[in-house]
């Protein structure tokens, strides 16, 4: 029997469901995974409230690592007893085992074990694109991070401090501040308290950042426009505190021609040899020691309410998993 978490509403965490269902086998081209490890992510607390409209019931989760079991007619890509991982398509992964398409699944290498591939994989990949794809960052630039304690900030700071980028960090509490400077963000700003376009401005001679990368949503997102400098770009990747407000196109054009994106990964892994690039240059950079990656709380499946309780609370920093 397989355990899974569905919704059949949207709304708070409670309406989370732990249900039992039957599994079946793979059908051609695809693979029946048993899970070792489940990612959970900001966008999957957006699907449970609806914020991000799925057809109901559905089941909830994008991101997860385990073993394949079996396979359907067809497969050669892997076989049973393969360790692989995900991040994309349809949503279930809060699950104890599914059946997946073979074309969403990488392989994993050795040296990344389930725990660090179910924390990384979703993250990992989205780092990738935003600072490789979405905007090139080049060595030697000053960027504009907020909530750099999370599971992606954490990721991005590594990556970019590698290439040597600095990096200006937002967080939300005095608590998060003091893990990002033990992670060796250089410069810290509560975006609660501090007058953060401000002290960019002064960090950077008056100039502001080419480009912000802004998961936070409607706390942030004047903030973020007003750090930016002349043709600077903000990246909106997410919504942890709620929708962005309307923006009318002359608002770019007064602080100086500014880009406005809101990109989404399934965007920049379309097609197979973008989503094996992304996962290479992310497994690239652990292989070389570049990044550390490790869950920073772990749930029971079972417990999945609680983590979106705790998620949406901001009690988690780093890359949050449940354990089937």
């Amino acid at each position: 029997m397989n355990h899974v978490i569905r919704l059949h509403a949207t709304g708070g965490p409670e309406v989370l469901q732990l249900e039992t269902i039957e599994l079946g086998e793979p059908g051609p081209g695809e693979v029946r995974l048993r899970h070792s490890a489940i990612g959970i992510n900001f966008i999957d607390t957006y699907q449970r409230s609806g914020l991000y409209p799925v057809p109901l019931p559905s089941g909830l989760g994008q991101e997860a690592a385990g073993i394949v079991e079996a396979i359907g007619p067809g497969v050669t890509t892997v076989a049973p007893g393969d360790r692989v991982a995900y991040a994309g398509g349809p949503a279930g992964s809060y699950s104890t085992a599914r059946i997946m398409p073979t074309a969403l699944l990488i392989r994993l290498p050795d040296n990344i074990d389930d725990e660090a591939a179910a924390s990384m994989m979703l993250q990992g990949m989205t780092v990738e694109y935003l600072v490789q794809r979405t905007f090139r960052v080049e060595p030697g630039m000053t960027v504009l991070w907020h909530a750099i304690a999370g599971g992606v900030g954490q990721i991005a700071l590594q990556w970019l401090k590698a290439m040597g980028v600095t990096v200006i960090g937002t967080v939300g509490s005095e608590d998060k501040a003091q893990l990002a400077r033990q992670m060796g963000c250089p410069h810290v700003l509560n975006y609660r308290t501090d007058n953060v376009v401000e002290q960019v401005k002064a960090i950077t001679n008056g100039k502001g950042v080419p480009v912000v990368y802004d998961s936070v949503g409607k706390d942030t997102f004047t903030v973020s426009l007003d750090s930016l400098s002349r043709r600077g770009m903000l990246v909106s990747f997410g919504n942890a505190s709620g929708a962005v407000p309307d923006l009318s196109p002359l608002r770019l054009a007064g602080n100086g021609s500014l880009y406005l994106t809101r990109p989404r990964l399934g965007d920049y892994t379309a097609t197979r040899e973008e989503l094996e690039g992304s996962a290479a240059a992310l497994f690239e950079r652990v292989a070389n020691g570049v990044l550390s990656i490790r869950p920073s709380h772990r749930y029971a499946l079972a417990d999945a309410a609680q983590a979106h309780r705790d998620l949406e609370a901001r009690r988690t920093t780093g890359s949050v998993i449940l354990l089937p």
